[in-house]
């Protein structure tokens, strides 16, 4: 049967301050890559915004910036907005968000809490709760071209792959349980050199067959920064951002001189909490 699909969920992690069109049309790009290839279905695109507690200079509220996302992906039929990350008091490593949204495919309607979203190793005990009743008789009820669990890559572009280099932004064993277990799909510019960053690193390099590098040939240079820039100096952002995320964004008068400066002084959570570790 080489045929079957296997089911991918993207995951997109970030701070969505504010949402662009950019980031809509990652998902876009990492679903038509995945179906030219034959072999995967998307069956699923995720935006989950990070929580206020990550401290980013500009970062302005979470629920701004879910709302903005709800509103931007509402026309949407496979894109949807989950802020369990960003209703968190605490910063959360990526591969946690990673990790409950893996277990919460694997067991629909059971992963409320963080307990649930436990490292795939310590799930023995759950899993003995459920004994495999159906044994070898559930590929008979599989729809015949999909195998396996949905798998849930991370979604990037070629920013947050080269953030893996920031000292003591990533933690070394995350990185490779990320790449190893789950996968990265990056959209990168046409003629970037993420090839380049992937082979200078030995941990990349050993599962560079589960890091799906896409070539973005029609460029599109919007970012959050930019726009943010724009809306402080009364400049417009039509065309750049969903009309209804500038529409909330102008009725709520978001960004600002002030709103850029929240947390200047502020060290960005990963940076505070990654240091200390290794003091310890």
């Amino acid at each position: 049967e080489p045929d079957q699909k296997t089911e991918v969920v993207l995951l997109a992690c970030g701070s969505f301050n504010p949402i662009t069109n950019m980031h809509l049309r990652l998902f876009e790009l990492a679903k038509d890559y995945f179906h030219e290839t034959g072999k995967y279905k998307v069956i699923k695109g995720i935006i989950s915004p990070v929580g206020d507690a990550y401290k980013k200079k500009g970062l302005i509220s979470a629920d701004h910036r879910v709302t903005m996302a709800k509103l931007a992906t509402k026309s949407s039929d496979w894109v949807e907005v989950d802020d369990w990350e960003s209703s968190q008091s605490e910063w959360l490593e990526t591969l946690k968000v990673l990790r409950y949204h893996h277990q919460k495919l694997l067991s629909p309607g059971a992963t409320n809490s963080l307990e649930d979203a436990v490292p795939l190793t310590k799930l023995g005990r759950k899993r003995k709760q459920e004994p495999n009743r159906h044994g070898p008789v559930k590929k008979k009820n599989q729809s015949p071209d999909i195998k396996s669990a949905p798998q849930v890559k991370l979604l990037c572009g070629s920013d947050l792959l080269e953030s893996f280099g920031v000292p003591n932004l990533w933690k070394l064993e995350d990185i490779t349980e990320i790449v190893e277990k789950h996968g990265l799909v990056c959209i990168s510019r046409a003629g970037s050199n993420v090839q380049k960053f992937i082979y200078e690193s030995d941990i990349l390099w050993r599962h560079k067959n589960n890091i799906h590098l896409v070539e973005e040939w029609i460029t599109n240079d919007i970012s959050s920064t930019k726009i943010r820039r724009a809306l402080r100096r009364g400049q417009s952002i039509r065309y750049l951002v969903p009309d209804v995320v500038r529409t909330y964004i102008e009725k709520n008068n978001l960004y600002s001189p002030e709103s850029e400066d929240r947390n200047a002084e502020v060290v960005l959570a990963p940076l505070q909490k990654h240091a200390s570790d290794s003091k310890n």
